[in-house]
């Protein structure tokens, strides 16, 4: 591939809404996981939260570099599976009730030092429904990241350094999609509370060390890869979305089925490897990654990747600004009530 100087520009509606119609069309089996919810995710949420405060209190009195090293080699894992299931929960798929997801997304934030949960709820689902369209996209590079990083490797190391400063910046560009009720305050304060308490009880160390897991498990590592997985034309210049088939997809709860998941927004974490089981034909044909370690050097070096490495759109299709991206279900619902019952005979 060459190297991009500016976004690859596409006319067409992103590719997903397509696909959905076409495996359900040829795999109505896949019917059945759409609509389901994994309960068990709050129980990993659970447990994460318990590592991640546990080790807080271990490394609180330890020299900075144990500090640093034990953010890095461990708990950017535990961190990275927690904002993964804030991401279940942005889709309602831990539980029945959007409440119950919500709490559960605020409960999976605290170890992560910022408030977030709720935000990232309402700028990703527009996320899936608004590929690639600048003003609605928040995981779409700002023009100036991508002129600023270019593709210079101390840039991308920065970049993924502070990645989340980067990404918290480009919702202000998302002006349609300012959110700010009650469920981002109650995030807000009980973040706080919990943020407060942890330096009170342990000190501000090990909260330092809860921001740090944050940094890294989503950015300068190589679980920060999966951003440079998901969408940047990595493989091919135009498929934008790619998935991840490689080890950690462990503690990636299976979010490196990206392909799978953009296609099947309604069906959880521990079903998306069936989607690709029953529908082989449709996801074989892909290209995808099996490695985040070379894709994060690979990320880093190659000059021909940088964050142009993008498809960005004007067209948003048929699609409204208060669009909850579920096109699976909706069509499962819409094909539901089009079926007339057989006549008793």
């Amino acid at each position: 591939m060459s190297k991009f100087t500016d976004f690859v520009r596409s006319n067409a509606t992103e590719p997903h809404r397509t696909r959905t119609r076409l495996i359900l069309k040829s795999h109505p089996e896949i019917k059945k996981l759409i609509g389901q919810k994994n309960p068990t995710t709050f129980w990993v949420i659970l447990g994460c939260v318990t590592m991640m405060t546990g080790l807080a209190y271990l490394v609180r009195d330890q020299s900075w570099w144990v500090v640093v090293a034990a953010a890095w080699f461990i708990g950017a894992f535990p961190a990275h599976t927690l904002f993964v299931c804030i991401h279940e929960a942005a889709h309602n798929l831990i539980f029945r009730k959007p409440a119950a997801n919500m709490w559960a997304a605020i409960f999976a934030n605290l170890p992560t030092v910022f408030p977030t949960a709720l935000s990232f709820k309402n700028f990703h689902i527009k996320h899936h429904a608004f590929q690639g369209v600048h003003e609605l996209d928040a995981d779409l590079p700002d023009w100036y990241e991508a002129r600023l990083i270019n593709n210079y490797s101390i840039g991308k190391a920065l970049w993924l350094l502070f990645f989340p400063i980067f990404q918290g910046i480009r919702t202000l560009r998302m002006q349609e999609l300012a959110v700010f009720d009650k469920w981002v305050i109650t995030n807000t304060v009980v973040q706080l509370a919990f943020d407060v308490l942890i330096v009170t009880l342990f000190g501000w160390k090990a909260l330092i060390f809860l921001g740090l897991c944050l940094f890294f498990s989503v950015g300068f590592h190589p679980l920060g890869a999966r951003w440079i997985q998901e969408h940047f034309l990595t493989l091919d210049p135009q498929q934008e979305t790619y998935s991840y088939y490689g080890r950690l997809n462990v503690p990636n709860l299976n979010v490196g089925f990206h392909n799978e998941h953009h296609d099947f927004p309604s069906i959880p974490w521990n079903k998306l490897p069936e989607i690709k089981k029953s529908a082989p034909e449709y996801y074989d044909t892909l290209k995808y990654h099996t490695s985040f370690v070379r894709l994060f050097f690979r990320f880093l070096f190659d000059q021909e990747i940088s964050l142009f490495s993008r498809i960005v759109r004007k067209e948003r299709g048929r699609v409204t600004v208060a669009d909850q991206s579920k096109p699976d279900l909706e069509l499962v619902q819409a094909q539901n009530q089009n079926v007339r019952p057989e006549p008793v005979v």
